[in-house]
């Protein structure tokens, strides 16, 4: 059941199954006893809890409608409990035999049943599996590496390899198909940002280390202070994680919040004047305390549709505005491609749509910058296609060429022809010619593989190119058939 249509059922008034449309035959003038007898059914005590149902449906519905839990949550349980308990009411509603009551009773049942139906699609759909089976990968890795040795007494593991695997799951998370369901969406919304959150602690933490601090006791009075705080950040840092990633057990987001302001609190107290190395030490100190702050509203994240719809953010219509004047550009080469005209060379309009790309805000949102990196890759294609349109126009072998690299420009030849193929594909990976075009392109890997340079500098050179150009090929085919959404 589509989430539009749901959504659509709350805030409309129940009608007793009698869907009016404004202009429709209902509006005509009806029989004065019509009017009574459909006066009497809406006055009927089997509709009264009709009524009833609908208005506990209308304040349900949207809480189905955004829930973005698994069936074992707390609120799943709920929300099926009152859906079932209202579906055994309007079963429960006597009709007396009467067909408008029995419609009435069955429509009411179907908006019921389709409730408890989408509310259990979205809490078992294989994507939901797979954002939770990823959130806990990211859970049971920081629990290693940061929680459980800071807990212990010891020192957390930060460093490079920690940012690269919370980067990995990251792209791996922004890869889960959402189907457009808003329940999915913003359960992968609020996985990603909690993960974002906590890789820009930990690479916050990464960068702390490289710094020549903390400073001596001896430099200043208030240097002791500043060091004590900064061991409190530590601590407050593997807090924070914790707490980002669900493992935080009986803390709060207020308690820590409580804890970093009152740091700041006796950072500002101090009186470092007169020391700028003091003064920069104790700025720095705030800067960090600062940064965890600003990831403390998180409990809230994702509640907001403007949030978790990127189809409403700003910088992704700027994406897909660049992308379709990218379309536009496309079929104009293609198009003259066709006509063996190669004098429609709009480079420095795509140069242009990639300085544009390359100024769009991403926020840090992987989602956003996975789409950018599309945009990009598109534009990149269409630019190499015309270079080697381009080369191949131009080219004029002479007798003294070495028979393997006239070899290696046959292929490229041929690959230039599948790249206008590739461009212009719109389909899927079990179309028959998507599965024709991955072949061929395949075969001139073989064929460049089977290209002996007999020790020809120049033809290992062309030929590595080539082998490049033709990959470079069959990845831009992967990315527009893997079915990507933001």
């Amino acid at each position: 059941m589509a989430v539009r249509w749901l959504c659509s059922l709350f805030g409309k008034p129940f009608d007793g199954g009698k869907r009016m449309d404004h202009g429709g035959p209902q509006h005509q003038q009806q029989h004065p006893m019509e009017q009574q007898q459909q006066s009497y059914h809406q006055q009927h005590p089997a509709m009264m809890r009709l009524y009833e149902v609908q208005k506990e449906v209308q304040c349900l519905g949207p809480q189905v409608c955004t829930f973005s839990g698994l069936q074992n949550d707390r609120d799943y349980k709920r929300l099926e409990r009152e859906l079932t308990r209202l579906l055994l009411d309007v079963d429960q509603v006597d009709t007396e035999g009467k067909p408008e009551l029995q419609g009435a009773r069955k429509r009411a049942a179907q908006e019921v049943e389709g409730l408890l139906r989408y509310l259990e699609e979205n809490g078992t759909h294989p994507s939901r599996v797979a954002i939770e089976d990823l959130s806990n990968e990211a859970r049971q890795l920081v629990d290693d590496r940061v929680v459980a040795p800071q807990r212990s007494g010891g020192v957390a593991e930060i460093n490079d390899e920690l940012v690269d695997a919370l980067q990995e799951i990251i792209l791996r998370l922004t890869q889960v198909k959402t189907e457009g369901r808003v329940p999915l969406r913003k359960a992968r919304y609020r996985a990603l940002t909690r993960l974002c959150a906590v890789q820009d602690v930990v690479e916050g933490r990464t960068q702390q280390q490289t710094l020549s601090l903390p400073l001596s006791g001896e430099t200043h009075e208030a240097v002791n202070r500043i060091n004590l705080v900064m061991v409190k950040v530590s601590v407050a840092r593997s807090q924070l994680v914790a707490l980002l990633m669900g493992l935080s057990g009986r803390d709060s987001c207020a308690h820590l919040s409580r804890i970093l302001t009152e740091m700041q609190v006796d950072l500002d107290a101090l009186d470092v004047s007169g020391n700028a190395a003091i003064r920069n030490y104790r700025k720095q100190v705030v800067e960090e305390i600062n940064g965890l702050l600003k990831h403390l509203d998180l409990e809230g994240e994702g509640d907001e549709t403007r949030r978790y719809d990127l189809g409403q953010n700003n910088s992704i219509r700027e994406i897909e505005a660049v992308r379709a004047h990218i379309s536009h550009l496309r079929e104009g080469v293609l198009r003259h491609c066709v006509m063996g005209d190669v004098s429609f060379r709009p480079k420095a309009e795509l140069q242009s749509l990639l300085t544009h790309l390359d100024q769009v805000d991403t926020a840090k949102n992987p989602c956003i910058r996975e789409a950018r990196r599309r945009a990009v890759v598109e534009v990149q294609a269409i630019i190499t296609f015309l270079d080697l349109r381009e080369a191949l126009s131009r080219r004029q072998p002479g007798p003294s060429e070495h028979p393997a690299h006239r070899s290696v420009w046959l292929v490229l030849g041929s690959l230039s022809d599948l790249q206008a193929q590739a461009l212009g594909f719109d389909g899927k990976r079990v179309d028959k010619s998507y599965i024709l075009l991955e072949e061929l392109l395949t075969k001139q890997l073989l064929a460049l593989d089977a290209v002996d340079p007999q020790g020809d500098e120049t033809t290992k050179m062309a030929r590595k190119q080539a082998v490049k150009f033709a990959q470079n090929i069959l990845n831009y085919l992967d990315m527009k058939t893997d079915e990507w959404e933001y």
